[in-house]
């Protein structure tokens, strides 16, 4: 099971060890709509801030502009093994054939030679060109087993350190467990006090896969920073919601990567380390209600009339 490690030296930033003994900074930078100011954001977050993990992917389309940050700040004089960059495989490449090819465009447009984490985006395949939600005939058959044994090749030919997936089930996940010769170092879902997706949460635990939380402030109908429980908590600690919310994903164990194009907040996300939500205002926090999923995976994946997943229950395999 991956565990928390600080690290001296390197702006007293925790990490947690994963399975493969690589170290994972606990707070990194997410990409994710992050617009034509994608460069300076990075930059910014290592050179001034101390990040030292970017995540990105090439569905968000802002690869480039990541590359451009990471290699001004390389230039700053951080050095690139000091570094954690994630990225993802898209769901129109998930075929054997198109693993290698898709992790080199990623290559390229960061301008490295490497890559920390790299992960299966969303375990359905999509075909080129798919619409938003996908039409008849538009969501394709997955063979899992073949594109994990290509990533698991990029891990062997030192392209990638870790492989690991995104908005997995239980049951997607085991079926993965089944045939992977090298399993999953990270799981990165959903999760924040508004889902704190319990079941693909523990099934990660007992399986020694360690989880990274995504969209740790909630969704954008109920942002969990005006959350009343949440900003009493942080008027207690003297910290802001946003600090709250991101220090409670670092207490339940996983790592987090928030999101913002602002340098303020860029800053005072990191700013999560030295001090710790009491027991009792976690248990506040925990007793937020779930509601509902920024990404419920409707939009990309749901076609009601024609299928195959009519709901996004059945996107979920009817685990929650």
């Amino acid at each position: 099971m991956a565990s928390a490690k600080a690290t001296m030296g390197q702006e007293k930033q925790d990490h947690f060890v994963l399975k493969s003994g690589h170290a994972m900074p606990a707070v990194g930078l997410g990409t994710w709509r992050a617009g034509s100011d994608t460069a300076h954001s990075v930059q910014t977050a290592i050179t001034e801030a101390g990040y030292r993990h970017v995540d990105t992917a090439a569905e968000y389309g802002v690869e480039k502009e990541v590359g451009k940050g990471l290699r001004a700040a390389m230039e700053a004089g951080i050095d690139r093994k000091d570094l954690f960059v994630t990225s993802k495989l898209w769901c129109t490449n998930l075929v054997p054939e198109r693993v290698r090819p898709a992790l080199e465009s990623t290559l390229k447009d960061l301008q490295l030679d490497y890559i920390d984490l790299y992960h299966i985006h969303w375990p359905f395949r999509l075909k080129d060109g798919a619409h938003k939600p996908p039409e008849a005939g538009e969501v394709l058959e997955f063979d899992m087993e073949g594109v994990w044994k290509e990533m698991e090749n990029l891990v062997k030919d030192g392209l990638v350190k870790d492989i690991g997936v995104c908005n997995y089930t239980v049951t997607k996940l085991d079926r993965l467990l089944r045939s992977a010769k090298i399993p999953p170092a990270v799981c990165q879902m959903e999760m924040h006090p508004g889902w704190k997706n319990d079941k693909m949460f523990e099934a990660c635990k007992k399986r020694g896969i360690h989880v990274t939380a995504y969209s740790p402030l909630g969704s954008s109908e109920k942002n969990l920073a005006h959350d009343p429980v949440v900003e009493k908590v942080a008027n207690k600690l003297n910290k802001t919601p946003g600090q709250v919310l991101i220090r409670w994903a670092l207490q339940r164990g996983t790592s987090v990567i928030p999101k913002s194009s602002k340098d303020e907040r860029i800053k005072e996300n990191i700013q999560v380390f030295g001090w710790e939500i009491p027991e009792e205002d976690l248990k506040v926090l925990c007793s937020i209600k779930d509601e509902k999923r920024v990404l419920t995976g409707e939009e990309l994946f749901v076609n009601k009339t024609h299928g195959p997943y009519k709901s996004a229950s059945e996107v979920w395999d009817h685990e929650n």
